[in-house]
């Protein structure tokens, strides 16, 4: 591919259609991989001398530091990016051209046809040892103190002109607010999983977001909480404590979510869990099943657990209908379920500490469960005006490993 500037330093392409179409069309792309493909696609027509594209920027998530996406001229190198918290301390961020521009703020340029040296990081060699000519690395500033960084390497025999340079430059400035908006996108939705649920999550960013904005849902409800967490606290540090309790929480959401339920509330050392019928794809014996198979996942996990967990949690189940939605004050709102159904799953996680049973349930979730399950007997439940029938599965559990 040869340079795409003539001698004088004139640009054979014309940057400003692609700025015009990223202003124009390209702000509308779904997600940032969708932006950085057809941006590639669009360079690739106007003659720019692009062989591959990168695109990254810092993000707020639980698990990821990092995401972005990468393009390649030929079919099969574009691709997803997305960084584990703790980048900083690898080989391949330290010494990088990202780190470089990260810390510095400012274009980093390296011309790979020229010879590189052991002081150059191993990104640069394997881009030369695969044809790469040329490698611009450009900050895209953000409104706050965070940013962007796009990045443009070319295979020309040439290299990249200093007209193409200014060209990406001045493209990159067009960019950066559009994938700021991006980013404010993915932070939200991070936030909203993170801390409300994947539903839950996408219905707040819906607009479901006044008080009183409530429905009516069908749902299997699962309570669960540890036993002794206050002897616990007694006998373990506090850092030693909560070191477990997130174990635990790990292990419930995983199982729960495993399932296609949804984890609403951490409260305290307990768990509140939806497995609602409502999403079109489930009825209710369904979300039954996958309730109890949530519940007998997370008991054998814990079991499992290495190094072994050391505490033990009961789980109540029940099905029924809730109210699902906004409640609380005018300026502080909670999204959750509210309901006598939910009140009675937490009464029969109380009784599995009394009834030497970690999971135990209700009628209502016996009676649509495919397995073989006994009725313990009847209970008195406080908030409940009958006695209710209380059932746990046959012969399935070596309850001495759950002693309470």
């Amino acid at each position: 591919m040869g340079n795409t500037a003539d001698e004088a330093g004139k640009l054979t392409w014309d940057p400003r259609e692609i700025r015009d179409w990223l202003l124009e069309q390209g702000r509308f792309e779904k997600d940032l991989h969708s932006l950085l493909q057809s941006l590639g696609g669009q360079l690739l027509e106007s003659g720019a001398p692009v062989w591959r594209l990168r695109l990254v920027m810092r993000t707020l998530h639980p698990l990821t530091t990092a995401v972005g996406s990468a393009w390649e001229r030929e079919p099969g190198g574009s691709r997803r990016v997305e960084s584990a918290h703790g980048l900083e301390q690898r080989p391949a961020y330290i010494g990088s051209p990202m780190q470089i521009v990260s810390q510095t703020r400012t274009p980093y340029r390296r011309r790979l046809s020229n010879e590189l040296g052991d002081q150059d990081h191993n990104v640069l060699h394997e881009l030369k040892a695969r044809g790469a000519t040329d490698y611009l690395a450009l900050p895209l500033r953000f409104s706050d103190d965070r940013g962007a960084i796009f990045v443009v390497t070319t295979d020309c025999s040439g290299g990249l002109s200093d007209a193409d340079v200014v060209a990406f430059t001045r493209i990159g400035a067009a960019l950066a607010p559009i994938v700021e908006v991006y980013r404010f996108r993915d932070t939200s939705a991070a936030i909203a999983e993170a801390y409300l649920g994947r539903r839950t999550g996408q219905m707040v960013l819906d607009g479901r977001i006044r008080r009183g904005d409530i429905e009516r849902i069908h749902a299997a409800i699962m309570v669960s909480d540890i036993r002794d967490w206050t002897g616990l606290n007694m006998r373990l540090s506090a850092e030693d404590a909560l070191g477990r309790a997130n174990r635990y929480f790990e292990i419930i959401a995983e199982a729960v979510e495993g399932k296609g339920g949804e984890i609403l509330k951490f409260i305290g050392d307990g768990v509140l869990a939806i497995f609602p019928t409502e999403d079109g794809q489930t009825d209710d014996r369904a979300v039954c099943a996958n309730a109890l198979e949530a519940a007998q996942t997370a008991l054998q996990c814990a079991q499992e657990a290495e190094p072994p967990l050391d505490l033990t949690f009961g789980i109540g189940l029940h099905f029924g209908e809730v109210l699902y939605g906004n409640i609380g004050s005018s300026r502080r709102i909670d999204f959750t379920v509210l309901g006598s159904a939910v009140n009675l799953a937490s009464r029969l996680e109380g009784l599995c500490r009394q009834w030497d049973r970690p999971v135990l349930f209700s009628e209502d979730v016996a009676g649509r469960l495919n397995v073989e399950v006994e009725k313990l007997g009847s209970a008195e439940l406080k908030g409940v005006t009958e006695k209710v029938g209380v059932f746990g599965v046959l012969n399935t559990y070596d309850n001495s490993n759950f002693k309470h």
